[in-house]
């Protein structure tokens, strides 16, 4: 069991590190983006489905609150936190609209969209995507595997070298961690 451990803890190193040195010039393109963002007055909207939607959340509540350091809130939503609202919208048109519809009533054009899937194929996260770029927002895909048809649609895409769903979720929480520490730094200094 201990050996099970150890191996389960190196796989992740060694993807977030493989995926970190192919995508750092990426990061830093990213970074800048939602930096401007937030100078423009634009928000970050998030939004995934299961684990994925923990880690909208999640990104988002670190930008609302703050990472670390203190600072002023920055406006960024997870659309996968409202239960009445997606309970609302699957059962009288469709689940794959839970997203798109959201972003048609909250997003505008310089917005930064976020969709996490790790197969990259979810329907409600293709269809916002679709939704984001018709309305001139910016899109990133954090994925895994082969990136999925999300990769094919985002601006930026993130796709994690595993198709080991736990493998990519940790991956993807990093990057959020990351962004998020990086974009604080851009902002407002390293402190």
């Amino acid at each position: 069991m201990k050996e099970s451990i150890i191996q389960a803890f190196e796989e992740s190193a060694r993807i977030k590190v493989k995926f970190a040195r192919e995508n750092a010039d990426k990061i830093v393109d990213v970074v800048q983006l939602i930096a401007q963002a937030f100078r423009e007055g634009r928000k970050v909207i998030l939004f995934g489905n299961g684990g994925s939607a923990m880690d909208a959340s999640h990104i988002a509540a670190e930008f609302m609150n703050r990472f670390l350091i203190e600072r002023p809130p920055l406006p960024a939503i997870a659309l996968n936190s409202d239960t009445a609202l997606l309970t609302c919208i699957s059962n009288d048109y469709d689940f794959s609209q839970v997203f798109s519809k959201q972003l048609s009533a909250l997003g505008h054009e310089g917005d930064v969209v976020i969709g996490i899937s790790t197969s990259g194929n979810s329907q409600n996260v293709i269809k916002a995507f679709e939704v984001a770029k018709k309305n001139g927002m910016k899109t990133v895909a954090l994925t895994g595997g082969t990136g999925g048809k999300m990769a094919g649609l985002a601006d930026y895409a993130f796709i994690i070298p595993t198709k080991v769903t736990p493998r990519i979720q940790e991956a993807h929480i990093t990057l959020g961690h990351t962004i998020c520490q990086l974009v604080d730094e851009e902002l407002f200094g390293a402190r």
